[in-house]
Order: C-alpha cells, then sequence, then structure tokens
C-alpha cells in the first residue's frame, strides 16, 4: 500500500459514525492528490513539454537523451498512482455523503413525528380563543436534495421562528442570513405553520452541490 492510499484509509469514515467533519477531511484529501497530480504534470511539461505517453526512445530505439528519463519515469508513476489515489477518495467521499444523508434523513424523520406529536399535544391543549402564531415570512420555493428539503420544509411553509430570530425580532432577511452563516453544520430550531397546523423541525445549514446553506428561498410577508 502506497503512502496515500495509507493516508487515505486513516481517513476513510467508518460504517455508521460519518460526520460532516469526515466528509471535509475526505474532500480536504481530495484537493491534496489534485494538487500533487498537477505538480508531477508540471514536471512533465518542464522536460521540453514530455507528457505520459510521448515515447522515451528516438528513431533508432536507444534511450533518449534530451531529456532527464529519470525524472520522465518517477513523474509518470507518481501520477498514475495518485490518479488510482483521487478514485478510492472520491469513492469514499461519494460513500461518505451517501451515509450522511441517509443518517441526517433517519434523524429527521425522528424529529419530525416527534415534532407532530408535541404540535398535536399543543393544539389539543390550546383554548379555542387562542390566536396562533404570527409567522414573520414564507417559503417559495425549495431545491431537490437540499438541507432544506432533507430537513423537511415546503413550499409556501410560514416560518414562525428560525433559529434565534423570530416575529418580535425579525427586522429583514439580513437576519437570517447572519444566523445561517454563523450556523454552518449546526442544527438549527425552525418552526413553521403549513395549512394551519405548526410543525417543528430541525435544518442544518450544509455547503451542498447547489448554492448557498439552505437551498431554499425565503421572503418576508407582508405586514
Amino acid at each position: 500500500m502506497s503512502e496515500e492510499e495509507g493516508e487515505s484509509s486513516r481517513c476513510s469514515p467508518q460504517a455508521g459514525a460519518v460526520t460532516v467533519s469526515d466528509v471535509q477531511e475526505l474532500i480536504r484529501r481530495k484537493e491534496e492528490i489534485e494538487a500533487q497530480i498537477k505538480a508531477n504534470y508540471g514536471v512533465l511539461e518542464s522536460l521540453k513539454g514530455v507528457g505520459m505517453d510521448e515515447p522515451l526512445v528516438d528513431c533508432e530505439g536507444y534511450p533518449r537523451s534530451d531529456v532527464d528519463l529519470y525524472q520522465v519515469r518517477t513523474a509518470r508513476h507518481n501520477i498514475a498512482c495518485l490518479q488510482n489515489d483521487h478514485k478510492a477518495v472520491m469513492k469514499q467521499v461519494e460513500e461518505a455523503l451517501h451515509r450522511l444523508h441517509a443518517r441526517d434523513k433517519e434523524k429527521q424523520a425522528r424529529d419530525m413525528a416527534e415534532a407532530q406529536e408535541e404540535a398535536m399535544s399543543q393544539s389539543l391543549g390550546q383554548s379555542e380563543g387562542l390566536r396562533p402564531p404570527q409567522a414573520f415570512a414564507k417559503v417559495n420555493s425549495i431545491s431537490p436534495g437540499s438541507p432544506a428539503s432533507i430537513a423537511g420544509l415546503q413550499v409556501d411553509d410560514e416560518i414562525v421562528e428560525f433559529g434565534s430570530v423570530n416575529t418580535q425580532n425579525f427586522q429583514s432577511l439580513q437576519n437570517i442570513g447572519t444566523v445561517v452563516q454563523h450556523s454552518e453544520g449546526k442544527p438549527l430550531n425552525v418552526t413553521v405553520i403549513r395549512r394551519g397546523e405548526t410543525h417543528r423541525l430541525r435544518l442544518v445549514p450544509t455547503r451542498w452541490a447547489g448554492k448557498g446553506l439552505l437551498g431554499c428561498n425565503i421572503i418576508p410577508l407582508q405586514s
């Protein structure tokens, strides 16, 4: 096993124990390997533009004397090994993301079930004349596979609470943006009103394949 493969194995998260930090470490390793591949291609380029496939013998079958053959062979060998390491770490990234999303979905399902039970209990305990909580913003679009989608947010959800932001202290969407930027990778309690019912969700702002940390668009409600 090469040094790169050994380090990749050490970085590989164990099944069932994947965290956001594990994924970030794998991505860091991927970028490191890519930088090493680029550096070795730079070595080849500096040797009169020799690439991975150019012959190292002249037309008469003798070793070329115009390039450093040892450097060429070493760089080519390094590139081949690093490309294998890159494939391996990319597979680990894919598997880690899959397990992370699966774990989050299971946890979200449990949280949603508990939240629905709590909301139902609160609803039964409310007197008939009690006013529902006041919403200050609304979700008007959600990207599939985004953190917002995984959290269970839906289009037309009216937001009553978003982390520390509520009706009493909400001034503009910048309040929500600030909370999101300071909560990357951390769960936020989000309370919404959906078709007259209150739902309490757990949303984790996370970098994903799309734009932003949420993958949804929120608009303020008119006063």
